[in-house]
């Protein structure tokens, strides 16, 4: 806050495809497709005009009981007939934060309908980021957010990043019988761009199988394609995950949205058993967001950007490779989905990258330790990949 003060604010006026332009009218790349969100890019005009039409219809009403609008009904047909599990059950939400807070609570609820309550516990990873309500906050691995607010939610635990065995010694420790759930994002997102070790992800997951916990995939950031070639890193991987929780790509940013989606199984006692789950957002499944959705995955289908994506991935591995021998850089993070990281040998330095970043043309972005994010939306070109690769090796040098 000290330093926007002193310095003054970035003002990005407007946003065309992969590129955005500030108040004086200069054009930056965009690096990072806003916060993760922009995989269609910017200045989809169509979108815009989809949310106006239904906005003038009805904005919204609610969503709670048996109140839905046809938006948001057809919304979540669509999301359930391209869902890792066949079947899915939506549960609409206002961004990515409320997604893991919902799958948090349903979790332990679901264990109190199978009169297990006592299993609450609900594991995350090192460096990993989930959001920043109460829980969300408490299953995150990145120390900073935690600090100076204390305990804020008591059953939690964190374990090592890259080690499934680190899972199982927790489960050893504390007792099966005391798990809910493990919290899982397929790439770690805003910690500093993480890849899986390899066969990382099928081993958690046929631990929590052997051992009766849930596995949440938190898809905030690899959901609607960022994965590449996939809707979903839990596709891709055949995961088939209990929950999964969603947002960014699910309107491109266009409007506030998101969806936890929850499979049949874990849903089947609150449908069966006239059980209530009194959980929900006043804007959750909001009917000119639910259009902005439907817009948006209009065009992913249409222009082929799951392809894009898959294109992206070995594009930008290729391109940003050669920043690894430079001596600022510790490593380069790619070769998995639409994202990138170029890692500071100082991370310290970050902030003051930022700006060479935009020096040369380039809006990007500090995550984790120095890692400088990369995450274009998928109409991103070759070419443009080459301008982001050229524009990253004058700023480090």
């Amino acid at each position: 806050m000290g330093a926007v003060t002193r310095d003054g604010a970035f003002v990005v006026a407007r946003g065309d495809g992969a590129y955005v332009y500030d108040t004086d009218g200069n054009r930056y790349l965009d690096a990072t497709a806003g916060l993760w969100f922009a995989n269609v890019g910017h200045g989809r005009g169509e979108i815009a005009d989809a949310v106006a039409e239904q906005l003038r219809t009805i904005a919204h009403y609610s969503n709670f009981g048996d109140l839905t609008e046809p938006a948001t009904q057809e919304l979540a047909e669509k999301l359930s007939a391209i869902a890792p599990v066949p079947g899915s059950k939506i549960f609409f939400t206002s961004g990515g934060s409320d997604s893991v807070e919902t799958a948090a609570k349903l979790a332990r609820r679901y264990w109190h309908e199978q009169g297990r309550a006592d299993k609450k516990i609900l594991v995350g990873r090192r460096l990993a980021y989930h959001g920043m309500h109460y829980a969300s906050t408490s299953l995150g691995g990145l120390t900073p957010n935690k600090e100076g607010y204390g305990v804020l939610v008591d059953d939690t635990r964190t374990v090592e990043w890259n080690d499934a065995k680190a899972l199982l010694a927790l489960i050893e420790d504390v007792g099966a019988e005391r798990i809910a759930a493990f919290f899982c994002e397929p790439i770690i997102g805003a910690g500093g761009v993480y890849l899986p070790p390899e066969g990382y992800l099928a081993e958690v997951r046929q631990i929590c199988r052997d051992h009766d916990i849930l596995f949440v995939a938190d898809e905030v950031v690899t959901g609607f394609g960022r994965i590449g070639g996939s809707w979903f890193a839990s596709t891709r991987f055949d995961l088939q995950p209990d929950l999964m929780t969603t947002a960014k790509g699910l309107t491109s940013g266009y409007l506030p949205m998101g969806a936890v989606f929850i499979a049949p199984h874990l849903a089947e006692p609150f449908y069966a058993g006239g059980v209530w789950f009194r959980h929900g957002y006043t804007y959750g499944g909001h009917a000119g967001a639910a259009a902005a959705a439907l817009a948006n995955l209009a065009i992913v289908e249409r222009e082929g950007l799951l392809e894009e994506a898959a294109r992206l991935e070995t594009t930008l591995h290729t391109a940003l490779a050669p920043l690894a021998d430079h001596p600022r850089v510790a490593e380069v993070r790619s070769g998995l989905g639409a994202v990138a990281a170029v890692q500071l040998a100082d991370p310290s330095e970050g902030p003051a990258l930022v700006k060479a970043l935009r020096a040369q043309g380039i809006s990007g972005r500090a995550a984790g330790a120095g890692a400088m994010q990369i995450s274009p939306s998928f109409v991103m070109t070759d070419a443009q990949v080459a301008e982001l690769a050229d524009g990253f090796s004058r700023a480090l040098g």
